[in-house]
């Protein structure tokens, strides 16, 4: 079974490879001593960037996932998928 984000994949580890750089910008400007306001300003990039990577993926999940769960017309594999929109959706939400 593939997942829907594989086709995206190379796309979605080069920004994710970009992230970790920022991740290291960031922890170097702390050793630095950089100014507070400086640092969160990345972090709020950094996390920007990552929640942009975890919606493409839900996104693939819902369209791919989820749609295929759906149409395959078996009701307890449709339910788990269903579920499991639902509990990404509420991690997100709780993280805001």
């Amino acid at each position: 079974m593939t997942h829907g984000y594989v086709g995206e994949k190379e796309a979605l580890v080069k920004r994710l490879h970009r992230i970790e750089g920022q991740v290291r910008g960031i922890e170097r400007m702390v050793e630095d001593e950089r100014y507070c306001i400086d640092i969160l300003t990345q972090i709020a990039a950094a996390t920007t960037a990552l929640e942009s990577v975890a919606f493409k993926i839900l996104d693939e999940h819902v369209n791919h996932c989820v749609a295929g769960a759906l149409e395959s017309g078996d009701a307890e594999v449709a339910a788990e998928k269903s579920r499991e929109l639902l509990e990404a959706v509420h991690r997100f939400s709780r993280t805001k």
